[in-house]
């Protein structure tokens, strides 16, 4: 006969259950005694199955650890604990159904009306925006329940549907995997939903959108943000404790983190006031065509007695894109989300297997140049050559155009491109080139990646019309930009190489950067040579009477101007630091910024 088995209180307590009697018999995880202590109550089963003996506690009973609670009389047909027996819990599987309805009603299976709508438009709903950017199974979302809070004004099942997640999708995923290493791939995301009340920001929405941004903060996490909304929501009712609503955080969240995390924004559709705040304070911003971009929608400019306009007539791509709102202007949704992974992958560290990467034969950088000098040629096709395959992106590409402004990976490191646009004023650097170019180096400067400057500018743009534009104080900023790089800055003089313009594109002068280098066709001075041997020789130039005279006179002054520049002569005089060959120049780049394969 087997021995008597007692079971033992395991905690202090008091009982408040006996759930069998004396002589009944009992099976392997049956409860029998339950004991509560501090609110909470614990169901001691049976571990062996038999007939139950003495039972020496009753309802009431204080317990104290290891006090004889009951005895089994084992029957032996198991010695052994079997499968714990499945028993169905009605209260816990109704509040699992509840959850997996409440769930669904946020995802577009039951939104069938509004994916509907999005359709219609060839846009995206809100969560296909979300899955183009990470997979789902990496996504961890925050504030999935919320809803617009309209209680007091609409029923709260419609809620919890028609406003689901309070129009704004936030939480953790993982973006880039595979391409960069594991630590570095999580991302905080938010995707506007426009589908809810226009994408409008609400009082939930705003407390979602600032836990996310803390959470960013904290951890320090990028920031990818969908911006579609048409603003401010004034019609939630539920709380009527807030008049203006101007003590939100969100903004000022929002901008702080300016520096501390790269951010990126991208619009679609409709985005206005508080949501084109937003987009505008990103470190990149990513639209579609198919945007509308403005701090005001028409509902408010009516309301400021500025009459009655389209939404249509706010803000377009076309423009925006060309006075530097948007910095990268994409067919769609799609390859907006594309371009905003792309675009991530420079701020989250060198490619996984960056040293296998494939790149153009470097010899075609011998023949890039036009032999003449005064020719034009494409600068994008020199830092395609030099960019591992596919990886260059322009940023700003219809704004400041006479200098180029991107991002590219050299053996998979991410390395900042400026380069000298001749196409465009022939490379004198004018306001909005100066203001793109001195941003772009702040954010190099920022998240420390390497600067990259392929120089041929005649300098500063000049003239009575450009300076009304402000260019003494907007231009300026260029060297104040300069001055405060510790990043590596390598330089490489492709041609020009002229007055404070080259300075300032070379962060303040030839011996600032830590590498100063230029190609055999590189010309130094402290302005353009023909304007040089003008100014600088009027007076032999004008006591010349003849015309051929004169002219035979300044092609022998430029000429004399042009060899006194030339790089090598620059070298020589250790006003740079090397003269290479064009086609050893990746190389170069990759030893000055110490990129080892």
């Amino acid at each position: 006969m087997s021995p008597i088995h007692t079971l033992r209180a395991p905690n202090i307590g008091s009982v408040v259950a006996v759930l069998v009697s004396q002589h009944e018999r009992v099976h392997i995880d049956q409860p029998l005694v339950i004991i509560e202590a501090m609110k909470m109550q614990t169901t001691l089963c049976a571990d062996v199955s038999g007939k139950m003996g003495q039972i020496f506690v009753n309802i009431g009973d204080e317990c104290f650890v290891g006090m004889p609670l009951v005895d089994i009389h084992p029957d032996g047909a198991s010695k052994t604990k079997t499968e714990k027996m499945v028993t169905s819990n009605s209260t816990n599987q109704r509040l699992l159904e509840e959850l997996r309805t409440r769930e669904a009603l946020t995802l577009d299976e039951q939104r069938i009306e509004q994916q509907q709508k999005r359709q219609q438009k060839g846009y995206l709903t809100a969560r296909e925006n979300l899955q183009n950017l990470c997979p789902s199974d990496s996504f961890m979302e925050y504030g999935q329940m919320a809803v617009a809070a309209q209680r007091l004004r609409r029923d709260y099942d419609d809620l919890k549907s028609a406003t689901a997640a309070d129009g704004v999708i936030t939480g953790l995923g993982q973006m880039n995997q595979g391409l960069v290493p594991e630590q570095n791939t999580q991302t905080a995301i938010v995707i506007n939903d426009y589908s809810v009340l226009a994408g409008t920001q609400g009082y939930f929405h705003h407390l979602k959108l600032d836990r996310i941004l803390a959470v960013a903060a904290d951890k320090k996490y990028p920031v990818v943000m969908f911006t579609e909304g048409g603003g401010g929501r004034p019609g939630d009712t539920d709380i009527t404790t807030v008049n203006s609503g101007l003590q939100c955080q969100s903004f000022a969240t929002w901008a702080s983190l300016q520096g501390k995390v790269p951010r990126i924004s991208v619009a679609n559709g409709y985005c206005f006031a508080g949501n084109a705040a937003l987009f505008g304070a990103a470190d990149i911003t990513i639209a579609t065509q198919s945007s509308w971009i403005g701090m005001a929608g028409p509902a408010m400019i009516e309301g400021g007695g500025l009459g009655v306009v389209k939404p249509t007539d706010i803000g377009p791509s076309a423009k925006q894109v060309k006075n530097g709102v948007i910095d990268i202007l994409v067919e769609n949704e799609q390859q907006a989300a594309d371009m905003a992974k792309k675009c991530l992958l420079y701020f989250q560290g060198p490619l996984v297997g960056g040293d296998q990467s494939t790149y153009a034969d470097q010899q075609a950088l011998n023949r890039v140049l036009p032999e003449d000098r005064r020719f034009v040629y494409d600068v994008k096709e020199i830092i395609n050559i030099l960019a591992d395959t596919d990886s260059f992106t322009e940023i700003k590409a219809e704004f400041g155009a006479a200098i180029i402004t991107g991002f590219m990976h050299l053996q998979g490191h991410p390395v900042g491109v400026l380069a000298s646009n001749c196409k465009v004023l022939g490379g004198a650097i004018d306001v909005e080139a100066g203001e793109k170019a001195s941003q772009f180096m702040h954010l190099c400067q920022q998240f420390s990646i390497p600067l990259v400057v392929l120089c041929d500018t005649p300098g500063f743009m000049v003239g009575p019309e450009h300076e009304e534009r402000g260019a003494v104080r907007r231009l300026s900023q260029l060297f104040v930009a300069g001055s405060q790089l510790t990043v590596p800055l390598v330089a490489v003089v492709l041609r020009k190489c002229y007055g404070l313009g080259a300075q300032a594109l070379l962060g303040g002068n030839t011996s600032q950067p830590s590498y100063t280098i230029a190609w055999p066709t590189g010309e130094f001075g402290a302005m353009g040579l023909e304007g040089a041997v003008k100014l600088g020789f009027k007076k032999e130039l004008a006591a010349v009477q003849d015309p051929t005279a004169r002219k035979a006179l300044y092609e022998q002054l430029l000429a004399a101007q042009y060899q006194k520049g030339q790089a090598q002569e620059v070298a020589s005089v250790l006003e740079i630091d090397a003269v290479i060959e064009p086609a050893n120049t990746r190389q170069t780049l990759l030893l000055a910024l110490h990129i080892t394969k």
